[in-house]
């Protein structure tokens, strides 16, 4: 069989002198609603699937210039698509897992950020989360990791760091965290809101607090709206860990924990308290980074902007208090999937099988306001 796997296709995307020509084979509104970037929509499933022979015509007017990677689900029917394209003359793989395995991929890279230590960003192309590990002085803090923690592992290898807590910024909706799983296993403290962590033995903060990795000093502002225990990390003053409560261009939808069932506020409530978060953090200086826990696209690290370009760029900080809160109630795009479950599962309030955790969490990420 003849397959490329998501790391590498990864590599030669965001890395590589020359990219392959990426053919996802999927209905056009899958394809539309998540694919990977820059790859081309060729819709021949059901030929593939009912009589691979159908698809040649329109798989042959493909160029021929660079190798072909095909894309499905689950690299099923797309190991169909190679076959056929092979027998076309063409130099074609398939994606090892397809869009599930791309969901897998994480890329990390330093931030430039001015700190007596390092702070590396963790992206997941596939899913748009961003997450971070700081490190100073031998010590090591992990802030929204995925559920995939051997990535966070390599990087506290990569530091020879010890791992002295375990940090959410709020109840993630789009993805099943790892920060429970990674805190249990180095025996470390796993800390949350109280207001998110619902069913949760985790250790609770609270506005104010300030926790100390290494050299550094990690302030915690209590930000709620995306939801009640979301919560930003200054970090050292120089960069703030903003969740979902503050995006690039947008800000944090606060309607997930409502309809999934786990928030006895309002939707409006939750807007007019998120408009109120939000202008707590315009005070920081304009120059301190804004590191999100999300990027719309698919994000290789660093990912990073000022609160002064975020400021410039966001039209939902140049609302008024009335146009915020009706805005973000009334205008509400699509939800991440199975985010009742995934937000259920996150607080504690649902145990997921093992085997059903990475299709709990496939598809595009959600959980920006617009």
């Amino acid at each position: 069989m003849q397959e490329l796997s998501p790391d590498e296709l990864s590599e030669q995307l965001y890395d590589g002198d020359e990219a392959p020509l990426v053919l996802d084979i999927r209905h056009r509104e899958e394809f539309e609603e998540w694919h990977i970037p820059g790859s081309r929509n060729v819709d021949v499933y059901d030929e593939l699937t009912d009589d691979p022979e159908q698809a040649k015509e329109f798989l042959s007017r493909l160029p021929n210039d660079n190798q072909v990677v095909t894309v499905c689900a689950a690299g099923v029917v797309s190991q169909t698509a190679t076959n056929v394209l092979r027998d076309l003359g063409y130099d074609a793989v398939t994606l090892a897992d397809g869009m599930s395995g791309w969901s897998r991929v994480h890329r990390n890279a330093s931030v430039p950020v001015d700190i007596d230590g390092t702070l590396v960003q963790v992206a997941r192309p596939g899913k748009g989360c961003l997450s971070h590990v700081l490190v100073s002085d031998g010590d090591a803090a992990v802030f929204d990791p995925s559920q995939y923690i051997d990535e966070y592992e390599s990087i506290l290898d990569e530091f020879d760091a010890d791992l002295v807590g375990v940090f959410d910024t709020h109840a993630h909706a789009d993805h099943v965290s790892g920060a429970v799983e990674l805190a249990e296993r180095h025996d470390v403290s796993y800390y949350l809101h109280s207001e998110d962590a619902l069913a949760l033995d985790a250790t609770p903060i609270k506005d104010s607090q300030r926790v100390t990795v290494g050299q550094l000093d990690v302030e915690v502002i209590h930000t709620p709206g995306h939801s009640a225990g979301s919560v930003s990390f200054d970090v050292a003053g120089e960069a703030l860990l903003t969740g979902d409560t503050l995006f690039h261009e947008s800000v944090g939808r606060v309607e997930l924990g409502v309809e999934a069932g786990i928030e006895e506020s309002d939707v409006e409530d939750n807007a007019a308290t998120l408009y109120e978060s939000l202008h707590r953090l315009l005070d920081s200086p304009d120059d301190v980074l804004v590191l999100p826990a999300h990027d719309p696209g698919s994000p290789n690290p660093p990912v990073t902007a000022t609160l002064g370009e975020v400021n410039a760029r966001n039209d939902d900080l140049r609302r008024d208090r009335e146009e915020f809160v009706e805005t973000l109630a009334s205008d509400i795009p699509d939800h991440p999937p199975n985010f009742e479950r995934v937000k259920r599962a996150n607080v504690g309030q649902e145990s997921v099988p093992a085997d059903e955790l990475a299709d709990l969490e496939l598809g595009p990420n959600n959980c920006a306001a617009e």
